[in-house]
């Protein structure tokens, strides 16, 4: 079944608890903190059952059409498939919804590839996947526990509660969990949430390796969210990335709920809880869509700071070309590196292919390391751009002002109200609240750069290169030593 965006959002108005601050928000769709967002989100589900749009964006299975990414793919042809449909997802939102739809459900996807990982639960990961698969539902996730809850032998020494979220019980019909996760980007316009475990745990935590999935308004769940951004300004001309994207970040609370047990993949399974995102597809499949909505975010970048320098014109001097050439080299060099991740191809075994590891590992500590230097570009190409604009755009509704603003704000190469809309959009990009959220968050989407690091690490071959080195040494020998033994 594909959703179209008017189901979505009926979809959302479940009785899910969504606090901000202490405000209880009844409609997450109607509501001015999340309703821009949420119909973002309905605009991507209409995308995606456009006819139109079926070659891209869907496939078939088991007789009926779903979304592309559930595909489980068995083709460099299928990979390219889902890549293509992560694009173009990306390309609506202009890369800026890190947790759109397809993100956890490549995840999901990728693990129904490989169920035996789970084992006795194997099962229970395929019902999950095509219960995705054919409601079109919409996953976010949360699987790091609370910064400062990461140590139990401080709770339990001081007889204090463990914030962490951890089984506190079960019974025939499944498992009880109380405490809190981090961080579930998306949830609130989203229907379930994946619980599970991306970090290590220690052995005594073994109550903390509970990996599940939940539904947004299950009893007992609420979703703390993060200041919203999108209502800091009264018209989409003064920040119109910050009122249509801003898609929440949230910590998920659960109080003694209850999850059935074909809910839970994994329990009381410390290495498991872990290693099944790397012993399946997952988190290749998961992060090649991040690596494509990167992609789409950095050609905007490249776009607005083109525009940028053409306002000024700027863009005559040998220097800002330099810029702007560097820039669109690195953009060429991550489209490489996606690339070569179709080119690349693994073979994973019963047939089904995965995106090639280490060309995305790459990619993905290349996003994580450069976001910050490249919009410095974008700032150093605005200058003091942005803080000569009037406050808001109000003052094109007075006839007076609006005539003395065209009058002393406009340049030989641009009228003076495209000018402030394209410098509300940079500073959208590099200034505002929205700006500051995406440059913490790309630093961090996918966990402190030690760890985007210690994936490099894990995926190389080292035995090639250490080959490589002990082929060259055993290619000569030392000047005394001609003949293998000492003259």
């Amino acid at each position: 079944m594909l959703k179209t965006g008017k189901e979505h959002l009926e979809s959302l108005r479940d009785g899910r608890r969504v606090y901000i601050g202490r405000t209880l928000v009844e409609d997450v769709t109607t509501h001015p903190a999340f309703a821009r967002a949420a119909q973002t989100i309905s605009d991507l589900y209409d995308l995606k059952a456009d006819p139109a749009n079926s070659e891209v964006m869907t496939y078939v299975e088991d007789g009926e059409r779903h979304s592309s990414y559930f595909m489980r793919a068995r083709t460099r042809e299928d990979l390219a498939k889902r890549s293509a449909a992560h694009k173009r997802i990306a390309d609506l939102s202009y890369g800026l919804l890190g947790r759109s739809p397809d993100y956890v459900a490549s995840f999901v996807t990728g693990m129904a590839v490989s169920p035996e990982v789970f084992n006795d639960t194997a099962d229970r990961v395929v019902a999950y996947w095509r219960h995705m698969r054919d409601s079109d539902s919409y996953a976010a996730h949360a699987i790091v526990a609370p910064q400062a809850a990461r140590d139990p032998k401080f709770y339990e020494r001081e007889n204090l509660p463990i914030p962490t979220l951890r089984v506190v019980g079960e019974d025939d019909a499944g498992v009880i969990v109380h405490g809190m996760k981090m961080l579930a980007t998306g949830a609130v316009l989203a229907n379930e949430i994946w619980i599970g475990n991306i970090l290590p745990l220690a052995p005594e935590n073994e109550a903390e390796s509970i990996t599940m999935a939940v539904p947004c308004n299950a009893p007992g769940v609420s979703l703390w969210s993060r200041k919203p951004l999108g209502t800091s300004t009264a018209a989409e001309f003064d920040a119109p990335l910050s009122r249509r994207f801003d898609e929440t970040d949230a910590m998920v609370l659960f109080d003694n709920v209850h999850i059935p047990w074909e809910r839970v993949f994994v329990h009381n399974n410390v290495p498991l809880s872990r290693e099944l995102y790397f012993r399946t597809p997952a988190h290749a499949y998961g992060n090649h869509q991040s690596n494509v909505r990167f992609h789409a975010k950095l050609e905007l970048l490249l776009g607005v700071a083109s525009r940028i320098a053409q306002s000024t014109g700027a863009e005559q001097v040998p220097a800002v070309r330099e810029k702007l050439g560097r820039l669109a080299s690195q953009e060429a060099l991550l489209a490489g590196l996606i690339d070569g991740q179709l080119w690349g191809a693994e073979p994973w075994g019963d047939g089904y292919v995965t995106y090639n590891r280490r060309s995305m590992y790459a990619a993905m500590n290349w996003c994580v390391e450069h976001y910050s230097e490249l919009i410095d570009v974008l700032r150093e190409l605005c200058g003091g751009g942005a803080l000569q604009f009037p406050a808001d755009c109000s003052v094109l509704e007075d006839d007076e002002l609006r005539r003395t603003f065209e009058e002393f704000w406009h340049t030989p190469q641009l009228a003076a109200v495209e000018r402030m809309k394209l410098h509300k959009l940079a500073w959208d990009f590099v200034g505002s609240e929205f700006a500051g959220r995406h440059q913490q968050y790309e630093k961090f989407y996918a966990g402190a750069g030690f760890i985007v690091r210690g994936h490099n690490y894990r995926e190389a071959p080292w035995d090639h290169f250490h080959g490589i080195v002990d082929g060259l040494l055993d290619s000569y020998t030392h000047p005394s030593d001609v003949s293998g033994s000492p003259s």
